[in-house]
Parts: structure tokens; C-alpha cells; sequence
């Protein structure tokens, strides 16, 4: 009877343990924390390094006085955009004026005589040809008219540099652009014979140049051809500024220097940059995006997620187990602002941890949810 009972005793205990721990393991699982998790993804992506630079002016010209005499204008406003040809200062033109009317009769006079020695020669040398005057008057009347046609050259170069300077009491802008106040007031007398005077500046800022500098060392690893330059667009170079502006710009690298500053170790290069909504200056400071790599498998995390501790940096995975796995991994580049590069530790579709960080532990159990790669 003993042992005819003790079987089924056993069976009934056996059953309430396993029964007890299948509860237990439940309710473990359910009293595991939502943790909301994302994949890793791979993904084809530009490396750039940031430059600083400055702009300059597309083209700048100082506006000179050439001539002598009192200025009068400006005609415009200064800092404002003039027209190509747009009149600006005026010097006194009275002196070029005169100038000019006195060439002009001068030259009149040398074509008069040249008409003489003109029709004189042909005269003298009919006459040579019937043997009434001799050959020392032909030569005579041919110096004369060799003569006067000099005279007339040198009245018509006269004539032209007397219009030239007078031209120069008239000065216009060569384009259109941007230009200071004016340095001289109204009626003050200036020598631009002696040396030319400066009135102002012009700046053509319809395009600018963003001129920044890089290490020759740099200059290597970026220009290499492992870098997959053919993928890369020089033509369209992020560029931003220290405060932001309503509207994105793109530089157009458009030269790069043959050598090396030794004194700095640096390379020159500039972009050239489209000013459509005359919003940049010359003499802005700026910051170059230079594309330098393309990665056409990079594996990319939220830059969010990666913790830091004394042995670098790391993410939290999440096992096919549903347990937490502490991750050291190397890091490079950011992309599109929130996404970061990872070279070390993580392999494609691996699950990491995006939220409660500070909730999770190495080998936590947790019920992970997928959200957004991001």
C-alpha cells in the first residue's frame, strides 16, 4: 500500500514544480522592461572634413582718379549695388575739354598741309616724268609729303590721348557690384596725374570665392586614389556659416594650389560660390565641408546611442535571447547630422539598444521593440 501510493505523490509534486516554474518564467519575462532597439544599418555615405575659410570678392577694384581737378559726386549711395557703366564721380573735365578742341585743331591743320603736299608731289612728279623739273625737287616734294603724313599721325595720337584723359574726368563702374563711401567729399581738388587717387572700392559679389587651406599630409589622404574620388562631386562643396542662414550654400572647387607653403605646410584651395540671394559678403567667415571618401558599405548607428566610458566608446546589443550585451566598438565620421559610422564591433542587422540607456545592464533581460533606424 506504501509504495502503491507514493508514485502518484511524486507525479503530483513533480508536476506542481514544473508548473511553479513555468510561472516563474513568465512572469520573468513579463516583468522584463520594453527597451525600444533599432538595427544596424549599411548604407552608402560621403566622409567629409570641415576646413575653415574666408570669402572674397569674385573681383575687387579700387576706383582711382587719373586726372587732376575737383571731384564732384558720388553719384550713388555707398554700400549699394551700382550698374556695369554706371557713371560715379566726376572730375572737373575743363582742362581735357580744351585739351581735346585744341588737338582736334591741330590735327586739322596737319591734314590741310598734307592735302597740299599730297596734291604738290603729284604735281611735281608729272612734271619729273616730262623732264620740266629735276630730280632734287621731286625728292623735295616727297619729303614734304612723307613729312606732312607724320604730322597728321602724331596730330591723331594727340587727339587721341587729349579724349583718353578726358574720358578719365568720367569714371564708371567696369561691372556691377558692390561699393563703399566715397573718400573725397564734393569739390575737393585731387592730383591724379601725379599718382592715381583712390575714390572707393568695388567688390563683384554676384559670386564669391571661399578660399580655405589644407595639410599636406591631409592633402595626400584625401586626393588618393583609394578614396573613390570618382564618386565624389567637387562641384557642389557643403559650405555653412556661424549663424544660419534662410538658404544653403554648395562651393564649386574651382582651383588648387600648385605647391606647398612652407612656411605654414599648407595647400591652397578655393570654391567658387553663387551669391543668388546676396546674402554672403566678402570677408565672411565660413566653414568647408570637403568630401574626402566614400564608404559604399559603411555600417551606421544613431549617434544617440553610443555611451562612453573609461574604455572607450560602446553600445548595448540585444542577443537573439532577448539579453543585453555590452559592446566596445571604434567610431568615425558623422553623417546626415544624427548618424554615425561605425569601423569596429558591430556587423550588419546587429540590434542596439536606442533608449533608457541608463536602465540597462550587461545581460539584462528585456522585451525589445524596433523603432526607426532614424
Amino acid at each position: 500500500m506504501k509504495t502503491s501510493s507514493f508514485y502518484p505523490l511524486m507525479a503530483a509534486m513533480l508536476f506542481a514544480a514544473t508548473s511553479c516554474q513555468k510561472h516563474n518564467t513568465e512572469d520573468a519575462v513579463a516583468q522584463a522592461p520594453q527597451i525600444e532597439v533599432s538595427e544596424v544599418v549599411t548604407d552608402s555615405v560621403t566622409l567629409f572634413k570641415e576646413y575653415p575659410g574666408v570669402l572674397t570678392a569674385n573681383n575687387k577694384l579700387e576706383i582711382v582718379a587719373r586726372v587732376s581737378g575737383t571731384v564732384s559726386g558720388p553719384d550713388y549711395k555707398g554700400g549699394e549695388q551700382v550698374r556695369a557703366g554706371q557713371l560715379l564721380f566726376t572730375i572737373d573735365p575743363t582742362t581735357y575739354q580744351n585739351a581735346v578742341t585744341s588737338a582736334q585743331a591741330e590735327l586739322a591743320t596737319a591734314q590741310s598741309q598734307n592735302t597740299y603736299a599730297e596734291q604738290h608731289y603729284t604735281a611735281v612728279e608729272k612734271a619729273y616724268a616730262s623732264h620740266a623739273v629735276s630730280q632734287m625737287e621731286l625728292a623735295q616734294a616727297l619729303s614734304s609729303r612723307d613729312q606732312s603724313r607724320a604730322a597728321v599721325k602724331s596730330a591723331e595720337a594727340a587727339l587721341s590721348d587729349a579724349r583718353t584723359r578726358l574720358s578719365y574726368c568720367y569714371i564708371r563702374a567696369p561691372y556691377a557690384g558692390k561699393i563703399t563711401s566715397n573718400v573725397y567729399a564734393p569739390g575737393t581738388f585731387i592730383n591724379g596725374e601725379g599718382s592715381p587717387v583712390t575714390l572707393a572700392t568695388l567688390y563683384e559679389d554676384d559670386r564669391l570665392t571661399a578660399n580655405f587651406s589644407i595639410e599636406d599630409a591631409s592633402f595626400l589622404r584625401i586626393f588618393s586614389n583609394d578614396n573613390n574620388r570618382h564618386l565624389i562631386d567637387y562641384k557642389a562643396i557643403p559650405i555653412s556659416f556661424s549663424e544660419s542662414l534662410p538658404h544653403s550654400y554648395t562651393g564649386d572647387m574651382s582651383y588648387m594650389a600648385p605647391n606647398v607653403d612652407t612656411s605654414t605646410g599648407t595647400i591652397l584651395l578655393q570654391a567658387k560660390i553663387d551669391n543668388k540671394y546676396d546674402e554672403l559678403r566678402a570677408g565672411m567667415y565660413c566653414t568647408v565641408r570637403l568630401p574626402y571618401k566614400v564608404e559604399p558599405q559603411a555600417l551606421l548607428v544613431r549617434d544617440a546611442s553610443i555611451s562612453t566610458d573609461q574604455k572607450g566608446q560602446y553600445v548595448y546589443l540585444v542577443n537573439d535571447s532577448d539579453k543585453v550585451v555590452y559592446t566596445p566598438i571604434v567610431v568615425g565620421d558623422i553623417v546626415a547630422d544624427t548618424m554615425r559610422v561605425v569601423t569596429q564591433g558591430l556587423r550588419p542587422g546587429d540590434r542596439y539598444v536606442t533608449s533608457a540607456m541608463l536602465k540597462v545592464r550587461n545581460d539584462m533581460k528585456v522585451r525589445p521593440y524596433m523603432s526607426s533606424n532614424r
